[in-house]
């Protein structure tokens, strides 16, 4: 039996080239059952002329499924399915929605959900003026030196680290080079047995925390803050006890007394930008050999440092053990990367990978091994090299534009960064921001950084790491606009 060219279409946008496309609908319709062994594929060239592609795209489809044994070749009488061919199971699904009488709230307490992160566009990249914190631009990543990475890591020399279960551990090659080269830019000097690779930031964070703290156990945090954190800490059942933050960071004498741990941004506030100076973290230290707690490092936007070079890490000056320090590739490389990693004493390290082998083991093993090699030949110096000078000009811009329609900056920082932290005093942000929305332009309003019942409601976020920088004069412009309107004018 044939199976007919209108058999097969090509649906508009659909992912994948023309070649994959087709590979997708055979392979598909096989495995569904409608194409069944022994059955006749059209021919190249009458399945080419019915789609409107050229014939070498169907033949070299048909090439690659009859190497994974979907089709078989026969002489001059064309393509058929192969005998052997990946079989439908055999029985149908019943697609139809299945019922849930559960009641879900009862059961999970919404103990996770409960503590949702606001939500970011995931169509940021249709809007014109994406003022959008955390955000890679395409243009300025080194693909071809990545993607030679990444193919690397896939080759027969590295195929243990691409297949092998590290069990607990992690990739020897990608912590010997943190150890060795990462946190010594930073001031930190730690062995391989005090690094544990984590995916991302935020896996670090909650990682620290779920060792650190638990149900009745107080936590300090900066206020404003990463609405992360405080995520991560409500789903421990933790005390959280913010903590102003002013120009120059977290203030070591407002953090109150009976906490257990200290989460900060030390380096680079999150959102302020403030930069704590070398005596508040003396200070900050002193207070926790004082009233014995211990201190989270959350080394942020450490590697964004093109206006002055960054201070040394609060880890650097650790003497008595009592600093957790998080680092992460991130926001440097890309944030699908969700790649990080955690420095601490031994004893911290033991409790931290127990837990997280008994979430995920370790990370994906080619992954550290193609971070690793991009990192060992150099092309993640010349990556941020390449960000900061691009960065900065950005950064330049969007400092003229805001000085030019007179709006007001309230944290913007010395060392550099992807930000700046801004106040429109009386203002709504969050209407603001939907209402530039339908402008094209996007920002972060700044109510969820803060605590419950703290937040002034004014503030607002502008990052440019994301938007190209021809672009960010205009979209300031069309932000003053709005300002206007809601009231806001602008300085004679």
């Amino acid at each position: 039996m044939a199976i007919p060219a209108e058999a097969f279409f090509l649906s508009p946008g659909a992912a994948g080239t023309l070649q994959q496309q087709i590979q997708e609908m055979v392979a598909g319709g096989i495995l569904r059952g409608r194409f069944r062994p022994g059955e006749r594929l059209p021919s190249s060239r009458g399945l080419a002329r019915h789609l409107g592609v050229s014939r070498i795209t169907v033949t070299l489809a048909f090439t690659e499924l009859v190497a994974n044994d979907y089709l078989t070749a026969r002489g001059r009488s064309g393509y058929y399915v192969s005998d052997s061919a990946p079989s439908h199971p055999g029985f149908d699904l019943d697609t139809a929605p299945g019922g849930d009488s559960v009641d879900w709230d009862r059961v999970t307490g919404r103990r996770f959900s409960g503590h949702d992160l606001p939500p970011k566009p995931r169509d940021w990249h249709a809007f014109r003026y994406p003022f959008i914190y955390g955000q890679a631009d395409a243009t300025l990543f080194d693909h071809q030196n990545w993607r030679q990475c990444a193919l690397r890591a896939l080759g027969r020399r590295d195929f243990g680290a691409l297949t092998d279960d590290f069990y607990e551990d992690d990739d020897p090659m990608l912590v010997e080079y943190i150890a060795r080269t990462i946190l010594p830019r930073r001031g930190i000097a730690a062995g391989p047995g005090e690094v544990l690779l984590t995916m991302g930031a935020q896996n670090a964070l909650w990682i620290a925390a779920a060792v650190l703290l638990g149900p009745g156990r107080a936590a300090a945090v900066e206020n404003p803050c990463y609405p992360g954190l405080r995520m991560i800490l409500g789903q421990q059942r933790a005390e959280v006890c913010p903590v102003e933050v002013d120009a120059e960071g977290l203030p070591p004498d407002a953090v109150p007394r009976g906490v257990a741990a200290v989460f900060t941004t030390a380096s680079h506030q999150c959102p302020t930008n403030a930069t704590m100076p070398l005596d508040r973290r003396v200070a900050l230290l002193d207070r926790a050999g004082r009233d014995d707690f211990l201190i989270v490092e959350d080394d942020y936007e450490f590697e964004m440092s093109f206006l002055k070079p960054a201070a040394p890490a609060l880890k650097s000056l650790d003497r008595e053990g009592r600093v957790i320090h998080i680092g992460s590739f991130s926001k440097s490389l890309f944030p699908g990367l969700r790649l990080g990693y955690l420095v601490a004493p031994g004893g911290f390290i033991r409790e931290a990978r127990a837990l997280r082998a008994a979430m995920l083991r370790h990370p994906p093993g080619h992954l550290q091994r193609t971070v690793a090699y991009f990192l060992a030949l150099g092309h993640y110096d010349a990556l941020i090299n390449r960000l900061n000078a691009a960065y900065k000009r950005r950064r330049t811009v969007m400092d003229d534009a805001i000085r030019a329609h007179g709006l007001e900056v309230a944290g913007q920082g010395g060392f550099g960064g992807s930000s700046f932290w801004m106040r429109a005093a009386g203002v709504d942000t969050a209407a603001l921001a939907s209402r530039l929305r339908e402008r094209g332009v996007l920002i972060e309003p700044g109510r969820s950084f803060f605590a419950p019942g703290t937040a002034p409601g004014d503030t607002y976020r502008l990052a440019y790491s994301s938007i190209a920088q021809n672009r960010i004069a205009e979209g300031v412009a069309l932000i003053a606009d709005e300002l206007r309107d809601a009231g806001i004018k602008r300085p004679v």
